[in-house]
């Protein structure tokens, strides 16, 4: 049976490697931007991580839902706190938010098993 969070991560590890790679320098910039804009800061980088999902999920970026997931779970967050976050982007997105809601809760509960 497949792993879809290892798969994700292989995969944009793969990719980001390639991107990297190729030596550009505005998407160096923006990679770095992005790892600087998720330090800690005023906010906590957990704070930050939601606030990341949120605006995903608004946005429907799957990729980048499943990356705010993964990183506010490493961060510490609950499914609480997760569920909180995305029910606000569903009410600020609205109902086509709800496919990647549905998503997002799928792969939360992956994160989960992967404790035991």
């Amino acid at each position: 049976m497949s792993n879809p969070v290892e798969e994700f991560n292989a995969y944009r590890s793969k990719m980001n490697g390639k991107l990297l790679a190729d030596n550009n320098k505005i998407i160096k910039r923006i990679f770095n931007l992005d790892t600087n804009a998720y330090s800690e800061g005023a906010l906590d980088v957990k704070t930050k991580e939601l606030l990341g999902l949120v605006a995903s999920a608004v946005l429907r970026c799957d990729d980048c839902i499943k990356y705010h997931l993964q990183s506010s779970y490493n961060c510490g967050a609950t499914k609480e706190e997760v569920m909180e976050s995305l029910s606000i982007a569903t009410l600020v997105g609205g109902t086509i938010v709800i496919p990647h809601l549905r998503r997002a809760y799928e792969f939360w509960e992956q994160l989960e098993l992967q404790e035991g």
